[in-house]
C-alpha cells in the first residue's frame, strides 16, 4: 500500500516538475566553452515561453577568440584551394545530413517550415558554390600589368587576415554561411556575432564545423547581444577587417571611427549579392610582385 502511494506522489510531482533547459554553449578555437561572464538570457518562442538559456558572450570572450583567431590563420592561409574546397564542401555535407534538425530549430526560433527549409537549403548550396570558387578566384582575380620598364609585373589577391563579422538579425542560417564562406574560402579567419534572435541556429551550425576538418580557430562563434559587441569588434587592434550587416546608421558611426584606429577595412556585406566573388575579394588584399627580364 505504502509502495503504492510513493508511486502516485512521484508521479503527481512528476506532472508538475519544470524541464531543464539546455544551455547553448559559444564555440572558440574548436571547442565549446561557457561565457567567462557566467551571463545568459532565456530565449522565448512567440507565445512567451521559454525554450532554451544561451551564453551572453563578453568582450573577454571576444579578445579569446580573436586570439583563436590569429593562431589558426597562418596554417589555413597557407592551405590549398584544394583542400580549403574539401573542407567547405565537407560542411555541406554535414548540413545535408542535418537538414531535418536545423528546419525544426529554426521553426523553434519562429520560422516557417517552408521558410526554414528554403534558407537551409540555400545555405547549403551556398557552401558548394564558394567552394567552387577556391582555386578559381585568385586566376579571375589575378593580372599581369603593362609597364614600360623590363619587368614582369603581377598582382594578386591574398587575405586580409582576421575578421570579425556582425551577422545579420533576420537570417538564422544563411545570415552565418553568407557571411563566413566568404571570408574563409579566402584564406582568411573570422569570429561571428550571430544574430540574438536565433542562438540555436548558432550554435548547431558550430558543432556542424566542430565534426569536419576545419581547424580550430578558423571559425568562432559568440552568442549575445550584438549592441554589447558592436565597440568591442570595431575597435580591436588586432583585428584586419570588420564585416557588417542589418546595422543602423548609429552603429554603422561607431564602427567606423573604431575602425579608423588601426585603418580596418569596414565591408558592408547587405550592398552585395549573396552568391559573388566580390565577397570574397572585400576580405583581400592585392599584392604586387615585380620580376626583371633579362637579367
Amino acid at each position: 500500500m505504502a509502495t503504492k502511494t510513493a508511486i502516485k506522489n512521484t508521479s503527481a510531482s512528476a506532472s508538475k516538475r519544470l524541464d531543464v533547459k539546455k544551455t547553448y554553449k559559444i564555440y572558440i578555437d574548436g571547442k565549446f566553452p561557457r561565457t567567462e561572464s557566467g551571463r545568459f538570457y532565456a530565449l522565448k518562442d512567440a507565445a512567451g515561453n521559454v525554450i532554451a538559456n544561451v551564453c551572453r558572450g563578453s568582450r573577454k570572450d571576444l579578445r579569446d577568440a580573436v586570439v583563436s583567431n590569429r593562431k589558426a590563420q597562418n596554417d589555413w592561409s597557407k592551405r590549398s584551394a584544394y583542400n580549403k574546397a574539401q573542407i567547405l564542401y565537407r560542411i555541406a555535407e554535414t548540413l545535408e545530413g542535418r537538414k531535418a534538425q536545423f528546419i525544426d530549430t529554426m521553426m523553434k526560433e519562429g520560422y516557417k517550415e517552408s521558410n526554414a527549409k528554403a534558407e537551409v537549403e540555400a545555405a547549403i548550396d551556398l557552401l558548394v558554390y564558394y567552394a567552387g570558387w577556391s582555386d578559381k578566384y585568385i586566376q579571375v582575380f589575378s593580372t599581369v600589368n603593362p609597364v614600360e620598364s623590363s619587368h614582369f609585373n603581377f598582382s594578386y589577391p591574398e587575405p586580409t587576415g582576421i575578421v570579425n563579422v556582425i551577422c545579420p538579425q533576420n537570417q538564422a542560417l544563411l545570415g552565418i554561411v553568407s557571411h563566413a564562406a566568404p571570408v574563409i574560402i579566402g584564406g582568411n579567419t573570422c569570429t561571428l556575432v550571430v544574430a540574438e534572435k536565433h542562438p540555436l541556429t548558432a550554435v548547431e551550425f558550430a558543432e556542424v564545423i566542430h565534426a569536419s576538418d576545419l581547424p580550430g580557430g578558423v571559425i568562432n562563434i559568440i552568442t549575445g547581444y550584438r549592441k554589447e559587441f558592436i565597440a568591442h569588434a570595431s575597435s580591436h587592434m588586432d583585428v584586419n577587417a570588420i564585416i557588417c550587416s542589418d546595422v543602423d546608421q548609429e552603429q554603422r558611426k561607431t564602427i567606423q571611427i573604431n575602425a579608423a584606429l588601426n585603418v580596418k577595412r569596414v565591408v558592408d556585406y547587405s550592398k552585395e549579392e549573396t552568391a559573388s566573388p566580390y565577397r570574397i575579394m572585400s576580405c583581400q588584399e592585392i599584392k604586387t610582385t615585380w620580376h626583371p627580364i633579362g637579367i
